[in-house]
């Protein structure tokens, strides 16, 4: 799904296909430090503890756009559980491309993330031929 989505895109394929996955909505909870761990933020998206753009989504891999807003939803139990992550990924930096507002349990897509600050820690153009076969 997103090789064919980064091939059909104009630019580096390997650059945008790390950009689509960057951008899925449970990898953006967990660079947001809604959760420690990227399973933990698949499971928060899954059980409808976030809300994209005021809207209740629970698919892991929606693909979020800059402007997105991203919120903690309204029940204690999700505030919970996303507080008591924060306080376990205070030293965790958020990306530029990311805004975060730790008190209101809110984050924002600035923009699309560049390359160099999704630093990888694979060889893209590997995955690229792979899929290209």
């Amino acid at each position: 799904k997103y090789y064919a989505e980064a091939a059909r895109r104009r630019g580096i394929t390997g650059d945008i296909l790390l950009q689509l996955l960057e951008l899925r909505l449970d990898n953006v909870v967990y660079r947001l430090g809604f959760s420690n761990t990227r399973a933990g933020a698949r499971q928060l998206v899954s059980h409808g503890h976030i809300t994209v753009n005021g809207k209740k989504t629970n698919i892991a891999s929606y693909s979020c756009r800059p402007g997105d807003v991203i919120v903690v939803g309204g029940k204690a139990s999700s505030q919970q559980l996303v507080t008591r992550s924060l306080d376990l990924t205070q030293a965790t930096v958020v990306p530029d491309w990311l805004e975060c507002d730790r008190d209101k349990l809110t984050g924002k897509i600035a923009r699309v993330p560049s390359k160099e600050e999704i630093a990888p820690i694979v060889n893209e153009q590997l995955i690229v031929e792979f899929y290209s076969r």
